[in-house]
């Protein structure tokens, strides 16, 4: 491969070097940031040879070239007239620019309400199963249902102390300190103040009684004025006695702050969304979730979906069910599987219908990512038929008063979650479903899509024989190179590792901060970043071991390399060690993907997912 030319047919197609305010790279793909996007050719650059796919996340056009990223990262800076140093380092030709405002909102919402889905998922399923159950005979005066309902509500009710944590994270603030806040705006004192509704002051200043179980806006405003407490106090508070005067400060300072101005304001903020909401869904039930229907997949293509997040969180915590975000959803998914059926059920291309066929699938079951960047996005008129089905869907669901009573992806194995109080709400849901489905599905099969060939049917016949793909001989296997529970590549939050670009494999998701060596071999390569180590096998194997996603943006930190590249190791050795409860704290996955980026010269490959594994286990073999 030529990267000197690579590099140089890439800098027109990105806009010059004038157009990159900031380049950076990672394990497998270019990271750029551009100071007007518009310039970008993003279809020349996809088809470029030595170009395997491009993907736009984060607020960053990525440029995937596999394991050769350094080296054409390299050749990219010599072209932009910089110094190669590699490693994630930065080239810029304009001071960087702020992300708007709406990305930086979004990105606080994201940030912040991540940590909380699990909980938000837990609680509102527990309220579909006792929905159930009273549907089957169980009273909603026994102990049994008090106690159920109280778990199920838990983590509405305490939502602020929940939030606290993750707007710590994104605000780099002590989340325990951030917590005691939370704790403080629940205390059962102040609910007692509430209750009795008689005026209170604080020193002399007259405190408005809100209450904030259930609240959203109030405790994520609180944090971020704390924030800047928190830094005030690092800042001014002598050494000598900082252990004990900081704490004092910021929660003697920020609590008032949040009792006397933020939460009130914050309330507020609440209650007009909750009532703009409602009155929406009052005059035109079939607005939002037509809307929502209809241009989901673009709010997840500009990383915008989890704007709609607070929303129903709201109405969640207040109603017990939402109206702005489910219903919609549930059309879209549905939709988006339904176009991606219909083209493994058209295509005649035998890679695309089978991509197609597992995509759609794991679509109607909720996670639409897979064919949404594989298959729908790149034929483009499957994306406008996923639309017509999901807008067509969500009319219906609006019109009907479908709801949402627990925090899940829609699909049909979330379906649950529309069981409640109304025995009607899970038939519409069901009846949405297949609306969404036939829609997209018919819309598809009639405007067709541009079906690209089989390899093999444009190939050329050979006038000799061609040599065979090098192979291992027999049998190969890789062990478990961390402990932690296996998981199958589509379920990674990241397209070029769950469309398999890079080749085959594995995930696991650790237990602990080590990696070891899966088989005998050699150090073929590690990133300066310590976040990814290319492994070549005594066995023929090859693998990129990925520790973490997005981490490469940590520059190294918390993580430590034992080897170094060129380095002989044997199966057990240690590799790298990283700090895995801090790289979460700092908001990112530490899911880790085994990439078998050598995958085209092998018959079967098989992974074992869906256990735990520990290092040394036999997790891919390979023939």
């Amino acid at each position: 491969m030529d990267y000197k030319k690579l590099a140089y047919d890439l800098l027109p197609l990105v806009g010059g070097v004038d157009n990159i305010s900031k380049l950076t790279h990672c394990a497998t793909r270019l990271r750029f940031e551009f100071h007007d996007r518009s310039k970008v050719d993003d279809k020349a650059i996809s088809k470029t040879p030595g170009v395997i796919s491009v993907v736009e996340k984060g607020g960053q056009f990525q440029v995937v070239v596999g394991n050769d990223v350094p080296i054409t990262y390299r050749a990219l800076i010599n072209e932009m007239g910089g110094t190669a140093s590699g490693g994630g380092n930065t080239a810029s030709a304009e001071p960087e620019k702020k992300p708007s405002i709406i990305n930086r909102i979004v990105s606080v919402i994201s940030t912040t309400f991540t940590p909380v889905i699990p909980a938000l998922i837990g609680g509102g399923m527990i309220k579909a199963v006792l929905s159930i159950l009273v549907l089957c005979g169980l009273s909603d005066s026994s102990s049994t249902y008090q106690i159920l309902n109280f778990i199920s509500d838990a983590a509405f009710y305490f939502m602020p102390v929940l939030l606290a944590y993750g707007a710590a994270i994104k605000f780099e603030c002590n989340p325990v300190l951030a917590m005691t806040l939370a704790c403080a705006l629940l205390h059962p004192t102040w609910s007692g103040m509430v209750a009795a509704g008689e005026p209170i002051d604080f020193f002399n200043i007259p405190v408005r009684l809100v209450d904030y179980s259930y609240s959203v806006i109030p405790i994520i405003l609180s944090i971020w004025i704390m924030s800047y407490v928190e830094k005030l106090a690092e800042k001014y508070t002598p050494s000598i006695i900082k252990f004990f005067l900081k704490p004092l400060i910021i929660l003697f300072i920020s609590t008032p702050i949040a009792l006397l101005i933020v939460g009130p304001f914050g309330a507020f903020l609440n209650t007009v969304i909750e009532t703009a909401a409602n009155s929406i869904n009052a005059t035109a039930s079939w607005l939002l979730p037509m809307l929502m229907g209809a241009f989901q997949p673009f709010l997840v293509l500009t990383g915008t979906a989890w704007a709609m997040t607070p929303i129903a969180t709201v109405q969640i915590s207040s109603l017990g069910y939402e109206i702005v975000n489910g219903p919609g959803m549930l059309a879209s998914n549905i939709a988006q599987g339904g176009a991606t059926l219909a083209v493994a059920c058209k295509s005649k291309n035998h890679q695309l219908r089978q991509l197609a066929f597992s995509s759609g699938f794991t679509a109607v079951m909720g996670i639409t990512e897979p064919c949404l960047y594989g298959v729908i996005l790149k034929l483009k008129k499957p994306l406008i038929a996923s639309m017509i089905g999901g807008g067509i869907g969500g009319i219906y669901a609006g019109l009907s008063g479908l709801v949402r009573y627990a925090f899940v992806s829609p699909g049909l194995a979330a379906l649950p979650a529309f069981i409640g109080e109304n025995p009607m709400n899970i038939v519409h849901a069901v009846i949405t479903c297949i609306i969404s489905f036939a829609a997209a599905f018919v819309a598809t099969w009639i405007m067709g899509f541009d079906d690209p060939t089989n390899e093999e049917d444009e190939a050329p016949a050979p006038s000799a024989p061609s040599a065979p793909l090098p192979a291992a001989a027999g049998e190969a296997q890789a062990a478990a190179p961390l402990a932690g529970r296996a998981l199958p590549l589509t379920e990674v939050n990241d397209a070029v590792f769950s469309q398999k670009v890079m080749g085959d494999g594995l995930a696991i998701q650790p237990s602990e901060g080590k990696v070891y060596a899966p088989f005998d071999g050699e150090v073929a390569s590690l990133f300066e970043t310590k976040h990814a180590i290319g492994l070549m096998g005594d066995n023929g194997m090859e693998l990129l071991i990925h520790i973490g996603i997005d981490t490469v943006n940590l520059q190294g930190q918390y993580y430590d390399a034992h080897v170094k590249a060129g380095d002989r190791v044997k199966k057990g050795d240690l590799l790298i060690s990283f700090d895995k409860d801090a790289i979460e704290k700092a908001g990112y996955e530490t899911v880790t993907p085994i990439i078998l980026t050598n995958t085209d010269i092998y018959t079967a490959i098989e992974a074992q997912t869906g256990c735990e594994v520990r290092p040394g286990d036999t997790v891919l073999t390979v023939k």
